[in-house]
């Protein structure tokens, strides 16, 4: 593995070769400019965030100012992930010896050598000096740890039943009526919501209205002039995992109750399925695996994002 693209690899990839070494950068010395974000505390600099820009390497034709602010955000929201979990990972993560981070920074040194690069090259290309890159790889090996305790051969034969669709590449077509949800709306309000979508559910079986056509007058999304058709996806990660894990119970022609997402609430109309593959689990374990533990750092960091102070100060 290229050893610089071992570095940016991200904590969901923690169980590959040295687990992950995250995405952080050492804020230059005498740094006077307001941070990039505040994440519970912790400032995160505008130099990380160039640094992690500057790991992606050159664009084939220069951004546009639309374009560059974008790629600072995304870049942004990278490293708040990054010190999100590391914060997570330092309350429940497990105890790491330094005799381990030795291993892993000779490992690294060694796979430099065979690049024909040192490691004071390394820090060069990716902006991280040695101690943000052993607490980086601090992070990469608690997470592996924390996973390795919870994500047993029973728990992961479990995960594989519960979402084989995904694994047999099966895919639904659906369509849906949404009303919106926002942080603001108050409880009558979702409660009122909720009831005029039942009220509709009821008219379209009882064949008042066709689904389509309610869609199309009510649904508060893009989807609504085609009569609230989102097209096909798979079992994970496209849509909601409320949404999905209805839409696959469903049979072709079948109207869910009424589905709370983080977006709305929704009904839920599965008009096609694809069968997909059978798939084999012994044959597919680590691939089992990986997808379990990217769930696994989404529900965490979806959980951290949900109770941190995050201050973003990028324009």
């Amino acid at each position: 593995m290229n050893a610089q693209k071992w570095v940016t690899c991200g904590l969901a990839s923690a169980a590959a070769w040295i687990g992950s070494a995250g995405i952080a950068s050492a804020q230059q010395p005498g740094a006077t400019t307001k941070p990039a974000a505040i994440v519970d505390g912790v400032p995160i600099s505008m130099s990380e965030v160039d640094a992690l820009l500057k790991q992606a390497g050159p664009m084939a034709t220069a951004p546009t100012e639309a374009q560059r602010r974008q790629m600072q955000h995304d870049a942004l929201n990278m490293l708040i992930d990054d010190n999100l979990m590391q914060q997570f990972l330092k309350k429940h993560g497990p105890k790491i010896e330094q005799a381990d981070v030795n291993k892993r920074m000779t490992e690294l040194q060694e796979a430099l050598k065979k690049q024909g690069k040192t490691i004071v090259d390394f820090y060069k290309d990716t902006g991280l000096n040695e101690a943000q890159l052993r607490s980086n790889i601090v992070t990469g090996l608690q997470w592996a740890g924390f996973v390795k305790e919870r994500l047993t051969d029973a728990e992961l034969k479990r995960y594989y039943d519960e979402t084989r669709d995904f694994f047999d590449r099966v895919a639904v077509r659906a369509s849906h009526i949404v009303m919106r949800v926002s942080p603001n709306t108050t409880e009558p309000e979702r409660q009122a919501m909720r009831a005029k979508l039942q009220s509709l559910r009821q008219d379209i079986l009882a064949g008042k209205i066709e689904f389509t056509e309610a869609a199309k007058k009510y649904s508060q999304c893009t989807s609504a002039p085609n009569g609230g058709d989102i097209g096909y996806f798979q079992r994970k990660f496209i849509v909601d995992e409320a949404f999905a894990k209805t839409a696959f119970a469903l049979k072709v022609g079948d109207l869910s109750d009424v589905v709370q997402t983080d977006y709305g609430l929704h009904l839920i109309k599965v008009t096609d399925r694809k069968p997909g593959q059978p798939s084999e689990f012994e044959k597919i374990k680590d691939l089992v695996r990986d997808t379990c533990m990217d769930e696994m750092r989404m529900a965490v960091l979806e959980e951290q994002r949900r109770t941190a102070h995050v201050e973003v100060n990028l324009p």
